[in-house]
């Protein structure tokens, strides 16, 4: 009785809808409600790495711990990510994706509701770095995209999920800070629930399937070895992870860090003041598409990739050093390190998704774990700095 009814969930969740089911002679088509939903679905479920940024002092009052023991969460979750991006997505070259993504969402989601539910700080740390690990379905999406979306549109078509991914991440700094200092931290858990199982409906509806890309048949320690041995053949991907490493580890010192420059001297903000912050970044993000289309597909990724980092350059100079004394600098840092960094990693992926068209699972780990250590040793080396030596001291 047990075993069949775990044997019928499992047939209900690897069931496709007719109009998803692979077919050779007619591949899926991608159209733009397709994007629009991939969008949509990495941005909310990539939020989840985000929620408990903007309200640590609150988990921490909350929980009745010091604040140096709730920072840990964006670090352990950061880790958790970086570990599934290691581990989960090269199987995104081994196995069916449709069944893969849709039924990591739906372990995400149920898990989800033990951080809504305990009382206990090690439990909620503990479930978070396994959800963490299990959040990795955009990245299985991106490469899927690379796949379904014609040449010339996919630069255009990436940049739109990213983008959805990067709204995600500040959305979810936005709807946290926002909605606990009306409500309590737990609604903005609650409403993450609900949103997750959206998005497996929704994924379960309309998501196409598409078969394996693996057809020498490699197994699994073999994919993960393969994808060191491309870093050796192609330049252009070490590049592409060393610019993403280092971008990233400003991107994220930045917004934590930002936490306690708003919350102390000499501004004192609300912790709703410090979640409308993350709107800022947004006009840069809806900026990403129209820029992708006009010039990334159009010219070499290498103008992209150069005014990116140019403009997260400039960003970090006037944010850290007029930042202690006039909210401007912060501003400005916050719009130019988001759109600079979007456009670089946009451009990025472009050149990347081209070298191994068969293996862009194995191209986007490499990819990923480069960018998202750079964010766990950003999230680590940003507060310890600013601990010791304050704002001027990390920004540096």
């Amino acid at each position: 009785q047990q075993k069949s009814i775990w044997r019928r969930a499992w047939e209900i969740v690897t069931w496709t809808p007719p109009r998803c089911r692979w077919d050779a002679e007619k591949p899926p088509q991608f159209s733009m409600a397709l994007n629009v939903l991939f969008a949509f679905a990495g941005g909310f479920t990539v939020a989840n790495l985000y929620y408990s940024h903007p309200i640590l002092n609150i988990l921490a009052a909350d929980f009745g711990v010091k604040y140096e023991e709730v920072a840990q969460i964006p670090t352990v979750m950061q880790a958790g990510y970086a570990a599934g991006l290691l581990f989960l997505c090269p199987l995104g070259d081994l196995l069916p994706r449709r069944p893969f993504v849709v039924g990591l969402v739906l372990f995400t989601a149920t898990l989800w509701l033990g951080l809504c539910l305990t009382n206990n700080l090690a439990v909620f740390t503990a479930i978070s770095f396994i959800v963490a690990i299990t959040t990795v379905t955009p990245q299985l999406m991106l490469p899927l995209v690379g796949d379904l979306a014609p040449p010339h549109r996919r630069a255009a078509a990436l940049s739109i999920v990213v983008s959805g991914l990067m709204l995600g991440i500040l959305i979810a700094r936005v709807l946290s800070g926002t909605m606990t200092n009306f409500l309590t931290w737990r609604a903005v858990y609650w409403l993450s629930l609900g949103l997750q199982y959206t998005i497996f409906v929704m994924l379960w509806l309309f998501m196409p399937d598409y078969p394996s890309t693996n057809p020498t048949g490699l197994n699994y320690f073999q994919l993960l070895f393969s994808i060191v041995k491309m870093l050796g053949r192609h330049p252009v991907l070490v590049q592409a992870c060393l610019a993403g490493l280092f971008t990233s580890m400003t991107f994220t010192s930045f917004w934590t860090t930002l936490t306690f420059l708003l919350a102390g001297s000499p501004y004192h903000y609300s912790p709703l003041a410090i979640g409308l912050f993350g709107l800022i970044g947004i006009a840069g993000m809806l900026f990403g598409p129209l820029y992708a289309r006009l010039v990334t597909d159009r010219f070499v990724p290498h103008l992209s990739v150069l005014l990116g980092l140019s403009c997260c350059v400039l960003g970090i100079c006037l944010g850290t050093y007029i930042g202690t004394f006039n909210i401007s600098g912060p501003i400005l840092q916050a719009a130019l390190l988001d759109f600079g960094m979007q456009t670089a990693q946009i451009a990025n992926r472009s050149s990347i998704y081209a070298i191994e068209p068969k293996r862009r699972n194995g191209v986007n780990t490499a990819f990923m774990v480069a960018t998202f250590c750079g964010q766990l040793v950003g999230t680590a080396a940003g507060n310890h700095i600013y601990a010791r030596g304050g704002w001027i001291a990390s920004g540096s």
